[in-house]
């Protein structure tokens, strides 16, 4: 598990960093920031709330409650109170997804990208929900129908990510890829989802080229081994997705505010690309040659 201590000392390296360029935005944008002097830094406030997707706890205010004002008061002296915190979550939704960024993997040459549904509420609520109103839309995945958005990911052979994208459930697959994947070489693999005679084009023109499975009612084609490997390979993404829901707590039915659906989200994605050993195809001598996964 990563130190509280280490975990804030990145976070504040990047910080010191970003804070002055962030200011002059904001001053060339003719926008001011509040005067108010908060008793813990954004540094401290994103080191907290990604600390509760590492500790594994079902809900935030659990987390804050019960860990954080009894064993983390020496190392944040300043903790408020669970609601004041909670005020100063949405200030750290930019800070935190630009720190994600920061962390994100480089590209090895073989990629793989999927997508999940994330739910903000039962399907059958949908009509009477109102948090997300004019956001999330009706989906449906090989499980079912949903009610709620999807994170589009693209992750690297060893498990790191390379790109993310939020949009509404209904929206295709296929869209995100190319925005997601614009700095990418190498071959990228998707399920069968993905199967787009434009889009391997376009994305062939960029030096990437997309594998999939064939479609019952297609022709097949002859296929390299090492392709087939890597679409045996390709539930590595779908291992990633069930860390990041039931370890990191990216999803959940609780959320009163956008903004702070965003932050849980992004915390969520910093706290699983900050651990030491992630989902990856274990890869001995030549690089092509892939032995397990694990």
């Amino acid at each position: 598990m990563i130190d509280s201590t280490e975990l804030f000392c990145s976070i504040d390296d990047f910080w010191q960093n970003f804070e002055p360029l962030w200011k002059e935005k904001l001053i060339a944008e003719g926008k001011h920031e509040a005067k108010r002097q908060a008793s813990l830094s954004l540094s401290e406030v994103m080191a907290i709330i990604i600390l509760f997707h590492i500790h594994g706890y079902r809900n935030f205010k659990t987390f804050y409650t019960g860990y954080a004002l009894k064993h983390l008061i020496k190392e944040f002296p300043g903790l408020p109170s669970y609601n004041r915190f909670v005020e100063l979550k949405k200030s750290v939704v930019l800070p935190l997804h630009c720190y994600l960024i920061s962390i994100r993997g480089a590209c090895t040459g073989i990629s793989f990208v999927d997508s999940t549904s994330l739910e903000v509420c039962h399907y059958r609520r949908a009509r009477s929900h109102k948090v997300f109103r004019n956001v999330a839309q009706k989906g449906k995945t090989s499980t079912g129908w949903f009610y709620g958005l999807k994170l589009h990911v693209v992750v690297n052979d060893q498990g790191e990510l390379l790109g993310m994208m939020i949009t509404a459930g209904n929206v295709d697959d296929r869209m995100p890829v190319p925005q997601m994947c614009k700095d990418l070489v190498g071959k990228l693999i998707g399920d069968k989802g993905y199967i787009s005679q434009k889009l391997f084009a376009n994305l062939m023109e960029h030096g990437l080229q997309l594998i999939t499975k064939l479609k019952k009612n297609m022709k097949n084609k002859l296929m390299p081994f090492m392709d087939k490997l890597l679409l045996r390979k390709r539930g590595i993404i779908e291992t990633i997705f069930d860390q990041l829901k039931n370890i990191s707590q990216i999803e959940h039915s609780r959320h009163r505010s956008p903004i702070n659906f965003l932050v849980n989200l992004f915390a969520g994605l910093v706290a699983y690309s900050l651990q030491p050993k992630k989902p990856a195809l274990k890869v001995c001598g030549n690089p092509f040659k892939l032995l397990e996964t694990s």
